[in-house]
């Protein structure tokens, strides 16, 4: 399989953010190992769509790709390991073979060759036998939808990952589409003496028919009939966290805005967004005799003109 991101997300080198980020969206929605339970080639694309976004969508680990420093699954590749090795000494001994090369190479040698290439410290041989070393697990990498209202309340979801294991993650209250939630020790096993990888869950929030994110804030539009917006009105209004009862000025207008304080966005650590409503005047569909006399009456002795403003700016 090809293991080059650009090439996986099917996007060119000079792909925005936005750019890989649709991208991933699109592939990961369409080879979900939930749509694909008994088709392991989609699963293992799903994984390798999901590790290209991971390494791409964060700017820093894009560069050193870009640059060469690391190689697709996120790892320094190896003369980048010998470089800092031995850029790393003394001026005097930089690029010194040591004792291990040109002869025999020992048992401590062997010792700190496992140590560079496993991340570990190994301890001293004894009688011939070599040091233990330690890898850790690889990361797990998944995508996950909520819907908008779990990620704004929090929510515990069982979900299985892309080795097959179901765990339990708690969907923080707050939570940004995009996100990537990071459970510790979740991953792979390690090798030798590592500990396991983590799982990493990169978020995706399902739009709300009726409310949108800004910010903190939650905005919404809330019809209103004729009646109402003229003579003003006690109206319930639904909010994230349950309906409420809002007052509906007199004489209100289509696009006016309400703020419903503390009815935003709630973060434990933080002073709760509000929620924005924006006034929408609906009439009926089908209209009567007796509207349509009122509004004749109105409009011959009313002599309002909506527009003037208009006209005095042109």
């Amino acid at each position: 399989m090809n293991n080059d991101p650009y090439e996986i997300l099917g996007v060119p080198r000079t792909a925005t953010k936005d750019d890989i980020k649709k991208a991933y969206r699109k592939l990961a929605k369409s080879l979900h190992p939930d749509l694909h339970p008994d088709d392991a080639a989609k699963q293992e694309r799903f994984k390798a769509v999901s590790a290209a976004h991971d390494l791409l969508g964060d700017p820093e680990e894009r560069r050193r790709f870009d640059a060469g420093e690391i190689d697709a699954s996120g790892q320094e590749r190896p003369e980048r390991q010998y470089y800092h090795h031995y850029a790393g000494q003394d001026a005097g001994r930089r690029y010194d073979p040591g004792p291990g090369f040109g002869g025999a190479m020992g048992d401590d040698d062997l010792s700190d060759i496992f140590a560079q290439f496993f991340g570990g410290r190994t301890g001293r041989p004894e009688q011939g036998v070599r040091g233990q070393f330690r890898a850790r697990g690889q990361d797990l990498r998944y995508h996950l939808e909520v819907d908008f209202l779990d990620a704004v309340n929090g929510a515990r979801r069982s979900v299985t990952m892309p080795d097959g294991r179901t765990i339990e993650i708690a969907i923080p209250a707050g939570l940004k589409d995009g996100q990537t939630l990071r459970l510790r020790g979740k991953g792979g096993p390690g090798a030798g003496q590592g500990g396991p990888g983590d799982a990493l869950v990169t978020v995706s929030v399902r739009p709300h028919p009726i409310f949108t994110r800004v910010g903190d804030d939650i905005e919404m539009e809330l019809p209103v009939t004729f009646d109402e917006a003229v003579l003003g009105a006690k109206v319930e209004v639904p909010t994230v966290s349950g309906s409420v009862s809002a007052t509906i000025p007199k004489g209100a207008s289509s696009g006016q805005r309400l703020r419903l304080r503390g009815k935003g966005i709630r973060h434990p650590d933080s002073k709760a967004g509000d929620q924005i409503v924006r006034l929408k005047i609906v009439l009926p569909k089908r209209i009567d005799a007796g509207m349509e006399d009122l509004a004749r009456r109105w409009r011959d002795t009313a002599g309002f003109d909506p527009r003037a403003d208009l006209r005095r700016m042109t």
